[in-house]
């Protein structure tokens, strides 16, 4: 019973009196007769609220789950040799502990952007095959963490491969608190395997970058000077045997200040291809924006430019020993095949739960 009695603990990471009140001046506001004289405003308080009332909601929801576990084990201590009973208590107590983990990982996400879509990008570091293979692999992982979480996928950007793996790809991760989430998946990422395309199977260490933003929605206050910004048109590849523009439809744009790079060719029209390259453009100067640390853009993106060995935010260890460990946190675990089945919570719970002690940077 100790896991579930130290869940009243969380109630610290927000004022639930505070929020009551917030919640009733919110409606207060909805009842005033100029309230949809501006829709965007209007719209975003019904959202914020709504967010507010979930949040409030479930803290009780909670509560009152805690209080009827209280009186099962009351009653597995006053009739031991119930067996019915036990197991009633071990599968409450379970689910309870699940629904825990989730509400105060939520909690834990209060950062400006927390809340909205993301935009992963994946790209593989020096090494040809070996190192596109694995950009290849960590996609897939991805791929079944946003599954897992009924979150939705749409490709950008996908650049196969000239043997396996991929080049680049760039997909939307859709979904409430996706980038607040993912957000810890930031950095490079090393692998440690005996290779498969060696025929001498020696044992090989590959990098891949993964670049995490938000996805700014239109009305976001970054504004971009059209000036700034540099267009190539080129046919799109496809993803996955999709198929193959005959057209140059496929957008590649260049910030010139600072030289970021993005191109999207899942949309069937140029246009619609520069208006998702323009989101992701806005993607990641709000990342830049977000680098706490970072006083000089210059500094920022030379941390990420070095694919290589002394870098990584994350070790994948496939041989001689399994193991993944997170050199942030040092969180880790031997269960290889899980984690690249997408099972990343760990690593993620425990980023964020450093982050907010200050352990760890943005």
């Amino acid at each position: 019973m100790g896991t579930a009695i130290n869940w009243k603990a969380s109630g610290g990471l927000f004022d639930l009196d505070s929020l009551e009140e917030t919640i009733a001046e919110n409606e207060a506001k909805m009842l005033d007769p100029s309230f949809w004289d501006d829709s965007d405003k209007a719209q975003e308080l019904i959202q914020a609220n709504n967010q507010a009332k979930s949040v409030y909601q479930t803290f009780h929801d909670l509560e009152e789950e805690y209080e009827e576990l209280e009186t099962l084990y009351e009653l597995v201590s006053e009739e031991p040799d119930d067996p019915d009973l036990g197991t009633e208590l071990q599968d409450k107590m379970q689910a309870f502990t699940q629904a825990m983990v989730k509400y105060e990982r939520n909690m834990l996400l209060s950062g400006e952007y927390d809340k909205l879509s993301a935009i992963v990008e994946v790209h593989p570091g020096a090494g040809g095959t070996e190192s596109q293979d694995w950009a290849s692999m960590l996609t897939r992982m991805y791929e079944r963490w946003a599954s897992q979480h009924g979150y939705k996928i749409n490709y950008l950007d996908y650049q196969s491969g000239d043997e396996a793996g991929i080049k680049t790809v760039s997909m939307e991760i859709l979904g409430h608190n996706a980038y607040g989430l993912l957000k810890s998946e930031h950095g490079i990422h090393r692998l440690v395997r005996i290779s498969p395309f060696d025929s001498n199977s020696r044992r090989h260490t590959s990098f891949a970058s993964v670049e995490v933003m938000p996805e700014i929605d239109q009305q976001t206050e970054i504004e971009i000077n059209p000036d700034d910004i540099e267009m190539d048109v080129f046919r799109a590849s496809g993803a996955g045997g999709q198929h193959v523009n005959k057209t140059s439809s496929a957008v590649r744009l260049k910030h010139l200040p600072t030289g970021i790079v993005v191109a999207s060719q899942d949309q069937r029209s140029q246009f619609q291809n520069r208006e998702v390259a323009m989101r992701m453009l806005q993607a990641k100067l709000a990342r830049i924006l977000e680098e706490e640390n970072a006083k000089e853009l210059d500094e920022i993106r030379g941390e990420k430019s070095q694919i290589a060995w002394g870098s990584q935010i994350r070790s994948y260890v496939f041989h001689p020993y399994n193991m993944v460990k997170d050199h942030r946190t040092n969180c880790e675990t031997g269960d290889v095949d899980g984690v690249m089945d997408g099972e990343i919570d760990l690593f993620i719970d425990a980023y964020l739960k450093a982050q907010l002690n200050n352990e760890v940077e943005n």
